[in-house]
């Protein structure tokens, strides 16, 4: 077979044999149960492989209509391969590296509503329809004010939920029975809870039926969910070989890491409706979300942000990196394993098991991912990410965790940079200048207060008036006892010896 060979289902039911390597989903096309709004690499390598697998076990038996979720997008190039694409799933699992490719046949069109508004209309009018994904950014959640007008696509993806559950109820009358159920993956706190009330608030502001706004209520379920799986997307610098190993082209190939989660908060009985779980997919359903959502946050964001910026100031420049250097990556298990499962509200196995699929994800050699990516936004994000942790720590040790601490001390340390704009610092690594981004108050602050500290080398007041930003860390953190000391000492040592030596000192306290 020629390698210029286009992906699509002609070309499935044509070859009889893909490489031996190459699994596919199913070829039977059923009916277009699930509406999702998003066409990117994470909903294809997430969400739509997961009904690939439940498909090819006979479980669901159900097609997804992917639908575009904004002006620019790629529901024609998804429609050019019949909505098929490659999934590339490789990672380490219990120290192996593994690697599996197939063939994602849930997925057969895609429709851009802003020209083919109608055909949403229609799936949302019809009997097959019983699920809606999403994931249009964090932002794509959010109440912006339009007028309504039946037939013409809003901008928004709430007022876009807003008006195709209004034709849904019109066209069922009103019938309890005939409620979706809405499974966002956008990654804010309460995704269903906050979409949910942004539809009503579209009814409301709309002048739309109250009998619809009690539909919207008892009819439909918006559940809260948890997703987790590191998508690199499109592998660019592995084409060319891998046209040659697969033996067809396909421009939608997405890359995926083998660990996979979805937690979905809701009633108990939906699972049997969506069986991941009795697909063996990693997919825990709950009636509280909460703990998951700690223990991500705390755990695979927490470890990254505690950790990263002392790694990259001190020569290190990927994850991978970082956990595989000795000195960083017991650094490391110290803030995920002693530091930050304690404070963590589940089962010793569960989080433990958790952390330790963690750290193999982070060495992951088919995911580079850069420390400086990960450093964008570090204050907004050592508070939510790490400083629970702290404090929950020192509240239930009575003292203060010496990983986490030294951690607020490497982010003020990043931060010393000259103001290139108001966004973003310029500093330097052995030299070599490094892009420091954040918003403009935060580095105003910095850019002032490192100025100062280079004249004095005043190490206290530094920490001081830094933790004192309750505006940055929601309190004045020189109330907590220890902490400015603490800091100021790291420091010391990371400006007169490196960050290495500032490491390995935390390490033997």
């Amino acid at each position: 077979m020629s390698t210029s060979t286009s992906l699509s289902r002609n070309l499935l039911r044509a070859q009889k044999k893909l490489a031996p390597s190459v699994a596919r989903g199913p070829a039977d096309e059923y009916p277009e149960r699930v509406v999702q709004f998003g066409e990117g690499n994470f909903l294809r390598a997430f969400a739509d492989w997961m009904i690939d697998e439940v498909n090819s076990q006979q479980l669901f038996r159900s097609n997804v209509l992917v639908a575009q979720p904004i002006r620019q997008g790629m529901a024609s190039e998804l429609n050019a391969q019949d909505g098929i694409y490659t999934l590339l799933m490789r990672g380490v699992q219990n120290g192996k590296v593994v690697e599996a490719r197939r063939i994602v046949t849930a997925t057969r069109r895609a429709v851009n509503p802003y020209e083919q508004w109608s055909d949403l209309v229609n799936a949302f009018r019809g009997n097959d329809i019983r699920f809606v994904l999403s994931n249009t950014t964090e932002a794509g959640i959010a109440y912006v004010a339009e007028t309504y007008s039946q037939g013409v696509c809003p901008e928004s993806f709430p007022a876009k939920v807003a008006s195709l559950l209004f034709e849904r109820f019109n066209a069922v009358n009103g019938d309890p029975k005939k409620g979706l159920i809405f499974l966002p993956c956008e990654l804010i706190d309460r995704n269903g809870d906050n979409l949910r009330r942004i539809v009503l608030e579209h009814a409301q502001k709309w002048a739309l039926p109250a009998a619809f706004t009690t539909w919207i209520k008892e009819a439909n379920y918006f559940l809260n969910t948890l997703v987790d799986r590191i998508v690199p997307g499109y592998p660019r610098a592995e084409v060319e070989q891998l046209r040659k190993d697969l033996g067809y082209d396909d421009k939608l190939i997405v890359a995926a890491e083998y660990f996979h989660l979805w937690v979905i908060e809701g009633p108990k009985h939906l699972a049997d409706e969506l069986p991941f779980t009795k697909a063996g997919l990693n997919v825990v359903w709950t009636d509280d979300l909460t703990p998951y959502r700690t223990r991500k946050v705390r755990v695979l964001n927490g470890a990254h942000t505690s950790s990263v910026l002392g790694a990259y100031l001190a020569g290190l420049d990927t994850v991978r990196d970082m956990v595989e250097d000795v000195t960083f990556g017991a650094f490391v298990r110290r803030a995920v394993f002693d530091e930050i499962l304690p404070t963590v509200a589940l089962p010793e196995a569960e989080k433990r098991a958790y952390a330790e699929s963690v750290l193999e994800r982070f060495r992951n050699p088919f995911v580079r991912h850069e420390l400086l990516s990960i450093s964008l936004n570090s204050v907004s994000k050592w508070k939510v990410r790490v400083l629970p942790s702290l404090l929950d720590y020192q509240k239930a040790k009575g003292k203060l965790p010496v990983a986490l601490s030294f951690s607020l001390a490497a982010l003020i340390a990043f931060y010393r940079g000259t103001q290139v704009t108001t966004n973003e610092l310029q500093g330097h690594r052995d030299g070599k200048a490094y892009p420091i981004r954040d918003d403009a108050a935060v580095l105003a602050h910095f850019s002032a207060a490192w100025r100062k500290a280079e004249l004095t080398k005043n190490w206290q007041e530094l920490a001081t008036t830094t933790l004192a930003h309750a505006e940055f860390w929601g309190q004045d953190l020189n109330q907590v006892a220890g902490l400015t000391t603490l800091v100021a000492r790291s420091l010391e040592t990371i400006a007169t010896q490196g960050a290495r030596a500032a490491v390995t000192a935390a390490l033997k306290s």
